[in-house]
C-alpha cells in the first residue's frame, strides 16, 4: 500500500471536556530565524565573558590572558558584528598588607634608629672626652679672669681662650697677652683620680677660680732688655713705649728700674698698673718663658664683651 502523508497531529481526536466540547488548540507566537539566532548569539557572548573573567577574590578581578589576539573577543565584536561589551578592567588597588603587630616598617626603624643611637651614646662621649683632652693639653684652653689686675682690657668673671700653639712657632712678642704658671709655686694638695678628673675638666672649661696657680699679665720687656718706668712711661732700652690699652689712672705709678732682664726670662704687668702684682715686686718677679702657656687671643664670655685681644 502506498505511504501517505504521516498523518497531521492537529487532526487527532482530542478528548471531550464534560460538557461535550473540544479543548482549544493552543496558539504559539510566530518566532522568527533572526529571534533564534540573537538568542544563540546573546547566550554565546555570555559565555565568552564569564570564561574570559577570573576571580582571585571578592575584592580584585584579574583579566585572564589570551593566546588569540585575533579572534573576536580581543575586539569585543563577534564575526556576526554585533558588538558585545568587553569585561570589566582589573582593580589595581590591592588590599594593604597588615604587618605583624600592628606597627609599620617606618616605626620599627625609627625604634631601631633610638635605640641604636643609646647603644653607641657611651662611645660618642668618650670620643667628645678624648676630644676635648686633646685639645686643651695641645692647642686651645679657657681660663677664668678672677683678679682686676688687667682692668680695663680683661674684666673680673671673663673668660679667653689662649693658643697653646702659637709659640712654639715663635717666641713671646712685646705687648702679648699671656698666661702662665705661677714661677714660684706651692705644693699642691694630693688629689684622688675623681677629685683630679673634676679639677682638670674645670680648668679645661674655664671655670677654675684659683687665683694663685696661673697669671694673666702683658709682656712689656723681652730677654736681655732694659726696663726703667718714669713718671707713668715705660722705657725700654731708653725708648719710651706707647701704650694705648692704658687708662690715664693707669699711669699715675711710682718710678722702678732700671734693671736688666734675664735671659729666657720676660717683664710683665698688668694693664691696670695700681692693682697688679706683677715683675715689679719680688713676689712675682720675671717670668720664666718655660712658665708660659700661651697667648690669650679672644673673649668668649660675656657675650657683649666677645672681642680678639691684640698685641702692640
Amino acid at each position: 500500500m502506498p505511504a501517505g502523508p504521516p498523518p497531521d497531529s492537529s487532526s487527532e481526536e482530542r478528548p471531550l471536556r464534560p460538557d461535550g466540547v473540544p479543548p482549544a488548540r493552543a496558539v504559539r507566537d510566530p518566532v522568527s530565524a533572526e529571534d533564534i539566532w540573537g538568542e544563540q548569539d546573546a547566550a554565546q557572548a555570555s559565555m565568552r565573558s564569564r570564561a574570559s573573567v577570573v576571580h582571585a577574590d571578592p575584592f580584585t578581578t584579574t583579566v585572564a590572558p589570551r593566546t588569540d589576539a585575533s579572534g573576536p573577543e580581543a575586539t569585543g565584536v563577534p564575526s556576526d558584528g554585533v558588538s558585545v561589551p568587553g569585561p570589566a578592567k582589573a582593580s589595581e588597588e590591592t588590599p594593604a598588607k597588615a604587618t605583624s603587630g600592628g606597627d609599620s616598617p617606618e616605626d620599627r626603624s625609627e625604634r631601631k634608629g633610638g635605640v641604636g643611637f643609646l647603644r653607641e651614646l657611651p662611645v660618642l662621649l668618650l670620643v667628645a672626652f678624648l676630644l676635648a683632652l686633646l685639645i686643651k693639653t695641645f692647642l686651645v684652653q679657657a681660663f677664668f679672669i678672677p683678679s682686676e689686675s688687667m682692668v680695663p682690657t680683661l674684666e673680673i668673671g671673663d673668660r679667653v681662650l689662649v693658643n697653646k700653639v702659637v709659640y712654639h712657632l715663635h717666641p713671646p712678642r712685646r705687648g702679648d697677652v699671656i698666661v702662665f704658671s705661677d714661677p714660684h709655686p706651692e705644693p699642691q694638695p694630693h688629689r684622688n683620680p675623681a677629685s683630679a678628673f673634676v679639677h682638670w675638666l674645670s680648668e679645661g672649661f674655664g671655670v677654675s677660680t684659683t687665683p694663685d696657680k696661673d697669671f694673666i699679665k702683658r709682656v712689656i720687656g723681652l730677654p736681655g732688655e732694659t726696663v726703667e718706668i718714669h713718671r707713668g712711661i715705660v722705657y725700654i732700652d731708653g725708648k719710651a713705649l706707647d701704650e694705648p690699652y692704658l687708662t690715664q689712672s693707669a699711669r699715675q705709678i711710682n718710678d722702678f728700674g732700671p734693671v736688666k732682664v734675664p735671659p729666657a726670662s720676660l717683664f710683665v704687668m698688668g694693664d691696670n698698673r695700681q692693682n697688679s702684682n706683677d715683675s715689679r715686686f719680688p713676689t712675682l718677679g720675671y717670668i720664666p718663658e718655660s712658665k708660659v702657656i700661651g697667648r690669650a687671643f679672644v673673649i668668649i664670655w660675656p657675650p657683649s664683651r666677645a672681642r680678639l685681644l691684640h698685641g702692640l
